[in-house]
């Protein structure tokens, strides 16, 4: 019995080891939108690394340019959007188990930004369309995920570019970067209910972090990305134009606050605990940690390489992984801030432009 007893104990301590060797339950997806790829990444709480490659696209002989990527509520499944086809993008709908292909619906003109409903019956994609004529109504593509059915191309403003869906799944919010503008979808009509206007809207010039001077800004937005508060009275604005964050009240679309970050704030995204917001500045190279309660700038994190880009929190919180675009024949990467340090903590080298990122559950 006492041999029976230290065999035992010897498995439940290798069965422990083995599984701090695995590391955390999730994986980490990103995008790289000028090689076809899909990087799978592991954290292990100190470090990056590479699971496993995915090819995308369609054209062996150009870039079809995945440039989002977002994962189904029940883990099951991970969508891309592909900018480039004949001639329009398309979404890919992929197995968690396996990351194989299982179907495709047919968007619009480079479409960039996909947004699912808490079901996970419905995905909402922005169609920037960045290279054609302007000012023109792009639209937004609504897509039944099940069978991957295209049900509407709904007209929608000039160069959408961000969408989130709200967490009780009953609207949908859009940021429009030409027309300066947030549009508001009726998730049961699929019509567009409201509109809110982001230009015109003056941010005083401060002291920045760092010590440095901030910035005046213009009138114009620019709303590269609109997210949603996790209770759903918020949205955060990216502002492009006018290196500014602006908090807007859900319920009545007015302008709560606006904040300066960092020049050529891109994306936007709460923490799942609703304590943190992160910006991420694509002309400072840097990133702005925001109190979500005061709304003020915690702290200015420098990224390890220019542009940086999308952002997502990892399960427990601690910590938010950035990619960062790659210029040039320089590999770009993916960051990991210590939100209880605010500093950054890890890097690994990600190639070919890497851009949308999400968290995966395994298992």
């Amino acid at each position: 019995m006492k041999q029976f007893s230290s065999i035992l104990a010897l498995a439940v301590l290798a069965s422990g080891r083995a599984a701090a060797q695995q590391g955390p339950d999730f994986r980490i997806l990103v995008t790289s939108e000028s090689g076809d790829i899909v990087t799978q990444l592991a954290w292990d709480g100190a470090a990056l690394r590479t699971v496993k490659v995915v090819p995308v696209g369609i054209m062996p002989a150009d870039i079809d340019g995945p440039h989002n990527v977002t994962v189904s509520p029940d883990g099951r499944f991970w969508y891309v959007s592909i900018a480039h086809g004949t001639p329009y993008g398309s979404l890919w709908k992929m197995a968690a188990d396996g990351d194989t292909l299982l179907g495709k619906a047919q968007l619009e003109m480079f479409p960039t930004t996909i947004a699912l409903t808490p079901d996970g019956e419905l995905a909402f994609v922005a169609n920037s369309d960045f290279h054609g004529d302007h000012p023109r109504k792009n639209v937004v593509s609504i897509v039944y995920t099940g069978p991957m059915l295209t049900l509407a191309q709904l007209a929608a403003c000039d160069m959408p570019h961000g969408v989130r869906v709200n967490h009780s799944g009953t609207r949908v919010y859009v940021s429009c970067m030409n027309s300066d503008e947030i549009l508001e979808i009726d998730r049961e009509t699929l019509g567009i209910a409201r509109r809110h206007a982001t230009g015109g809207v003056t941010i005083p010039m401060t002291t920045g972090h760092g010590g440095g001077k901030g910035r005046a800004a213009g009138d114009a937005c620019m709303p590269t990305f609109v997210s949603v508060s996790p209770d759903d009275r918020r949205l955060y604005v990216a502002c492009n134009g006018s290196d500014a964050l602006q908090v807007v009240d859900a319920g009545t679309l007015q302008l709560l606050r606006a904040v300066p970050t960092g020049h050529g704030a891109y994306n936007v995204e709460p923490s799942p605990d609703g304590r943190w917001v992160i910006v991420t500045n694509k002309k400072d190279r840097s990133v702005s940690l925001f109190d979500a309660a005061t709304l003020t700038e915690a702290a200015r994190i420098p990224t390890s390489k220019q542009l940086p880009h999308g952002i997502a929190y990892a399960p427990d919180g601690r910590f938010a992984f950035v990619s960062v675009e790659s210029v040039g024949a320089d590999p770009g990467a993916v960051d990991v801030i210590d939100l209880t340090t605010k500093t950054r903590v890890a890097t690994t080298p990600i190639p070919l432009q890497p851009t949308g990122i999400a968290i995966l559950r395994r298992p």
